[in-house]
C-alpha cells in the first residue's frame, strides 16, 4: 500500500515549489494537516497535551494507510511530537533548504529559501 505523507506545517502543499512537491510525491500521496497555533505563552504541559492529541490522530490514520509525517513547525510542539511518533514507529521527516540572503543599502535583510531534500528525524 502506498503511504501517505502527511504535510503538518504552516506551509500548505499547494504553495510548495514543484521540486519539493515532487520530492513528496515519491513518498507517498501528500495530504495536508494544519499546524496548532501554539501561543508562546504556552506551558510545557500544554504543549505535551496537543501534542499526545496529534499523535493519536496521525496514529488513527495509520491505522488505514502507512504514514510518514513531515513535522515543521513551533520547535517544542514539533520536539513533543516526533517523540511521540517515533515512539509509535512512524516515519517522520523534516524540509531541508538553502538560504539565499541578500543585504540591501539600507541594512535590510532579504531571505529567499529554496528547497533541497526531505530529512529523517
Amino acid at each position: 500500500m502506498h503511504p501517505l505523507f502527511l504535510n503538518l506545517s504552516n506551509h500548505p502543499s499547494a504553495a510548495w515549489s514543484p521540486e519539493q512537491f515532487r520530492a513528496a510525491e515519491a513518498i507517498g500521496e501528500v495530504t495536508d494537516m494544519p499546524f496548532p497555533a501554539v501561543s508562546p505563552e504556552a506551558d510545557e504541559a500544554y504543549v505535551q497535551s496537543l501534542a499526545y492529541d496529534y499523535c493519536r490522530q496521525i496514529m488513527q490514520m495509520n491505522k488505514e494507510q502507512p504514514v510518514i509525517v513531515h513535522v515543521m513547525g513551533e520547535m517544542t510542539f514539533c520536539f513533543a511530537l516526533v517523540e511521540l511518533l517515533k515512539a509509535a514507529c512512524i516515519p517522520c521527516v523534516a524540509s531541508t533548504t538553502l538560504r539565499k540572503t541578500q543585504t540591501t543599502p539600507d541594512g535590510r535583510k532579504i531571505s529567499e529559501f529554496h528547497f533541497c531534500r526531505f530529512r529523517q528525524y
